[in-house]
């Protein structure tokens, strides 16, 4: 009897009709986890997401999730670091660039830079927003890998302009960080090529920014006065600075009571419903300061660019005034209840598409999706700069303004 034969054989005895299908574990299953869970916690959070949602995601067990990753903690933290690395080898130039011009070795830097954060969108936004959450030596590891990134577009800056002061080099080179990585704040879609081309040109303008003499002391913030007794209000303006220190998962409905001075959680309860009530209320206050300003905006200048130059100035102001919120309204959304999200996303979006549609008026060669990538990006740089440099008089109002209008217009406005 042959091989063959015997096998028929076997399988004739045992009932076997078919070869057994033996099923393997894809080569690339760590990727196809590392890129799930980036995007799990980038549209929910770190807080939002568990280790079930990934596997069940994947279409696997939690068990041989954990066969790959011992922890929720060390899937994030892993993903977080890579990316890092990713954005901190992409600013390497080769040692042939040594031969190149200070403005090729500037665009060198950037459009590898583009490329790695157009790569790892997903991921850039938990480099963004949800670094905090990392434990203190993880932390100390990604804003090491951030100041490599911010100090290769500063060597790259004073090499094409030798006249800027050390001041005037940080906060252009994170204005050039924060141009590019705004892609990872919101889910407009535009191709790859051509949003690396859109977001070179912005960088190229804000590299070449003549900014006004920095103040010699910080702008005074203004400080919001709310009457013991108007407890609605200073319950959610104590709220809103606690969920900016510490985030909103570690923030108890308790705490926010004793910080309003009252005497015991359940007072908040006849305000407000709990504690995601209140974050959707610094929400709805954040998304109607925007969208309120536009129609006067509008309807009081001359033509787009000046109703544009108005809204920058209001959003400045606006955002200098209220900076815990603004931060908050970047960096809570995946808290804010079911219910209310389509309605806060609407209202961002139209406020976006209003921005949006006065800029294609000014600069008639972008596309809507260019438009509105360009409105992301300067709104971006009001946070970035705030967080960077909050103590400080080198992110002034006045050069915030004259930034977002370079991202915005590519020039200073002339309106």
């Amino acid at each position: 009897m042959s091989v063959d034969n015997r096998r028929t054989a076997r399988k004739a005895v045992s009932g076997d009709s078919a070869p057994r299908e033996i099923k393997r574990r894809p080569k690339n299953r760590r990727a196809q986890i590392a890129a799930a869970s980036a995007a799990a916690f980038g549209a929910l959070g770190y807080h939002g997401v568990s280790m079930e949602d990934i596997a069940s995601g994947l279409g696997i067990s939690s068990a041989a999730l954990y066969r790959h990753y011992p922890s929720k903690y060390a899937l994030f933290r892993e993903e977080l670091l890579r990316v890092g690395r990713a954005m901190t080898e992409s600013v390497q130039l080769p040692d042939e660039a040594a031969d190149l011009s200070p403005e090729q070795r500037l665009h060198g830097v950037l459009d590898a830079l583009i490329g790695a954060t157009i790569e790892n969108r997903p991921s850039v936004t938990l480099v963004r927003w949800e670094g905090r959450y990392l434990e203190p030596e993880d932390q100390r590891t990604l804003t090491e890998q951030q100041a490599t990134v911010l100090d290769a577009l500063g060597t790259e800056l004073r090499g094409l302009r030798p006249e800027l002061d050390d001041n005037d080099v940080r906060v252009l080179r994170l204005s050039l960080l924060s141009a590019i990585t705004s892609i990872a704040d919101h889910h407009a879609a535009l191709p790859a090529k051509p949003l690396a081309r859109l977001l070179d040109s912005a960088c190229s303008a804000l590299a070449h920014a003549e900014l006004p003499p920095a103040a010699e002391v910080a702008e005074p913030t203004a400080t919001v006065e709310i009457p013991d007794s108007f407890k609605h209000e200073l319950l959610l303006h104590k709220a809103v600075e606690l969920f900016h220190d510490r985030g909103y998962p570690n923030v108890s409905v308790e705490e926010i009571a004793s910080a309003a001075g009252l005497s015991a959680a359940s007072a908040v309860y006849r305000f407000y419903r709990g504690k995601s009530d209140l974050l959707a209320a610094a929400f709805r206050r954040a998304a109607e300061r925007v969208s309120a300003a536009i129609g006067p905006a509008v309807a009081g200048s001359e033509g787009p660019e000046a109703a544009l130059t108005t809204l920058i100035e209001q959003y400045v102001a606006g955002s200098f005034a209220e900076r815990a919120l603004t931060f908050v309204y970047y960096t809570e959304f995946q808290h804010v209840p079911a219910e209310e999200r389509t309605v806060l996303r609407n209202i961002q979006r139209l406020s976006v598409e209003e921005w949006a549609k006065l800029l294609r008026e000014v600069r008639q060669e972008l596309s809507p999706a260019e438009a509105r990538f360009l409105v992301h990006a300067a709104f971006a740089l009001v946070i970035d700069l705030g967080r960077a440099f909050s103590s400080e008089p080198l992110a002034a109002q006045e050069r915030v303004r004259l930034l977002m209008q370079i991202v915005l217009f590519g020039r200073p406005a002339q309106a």
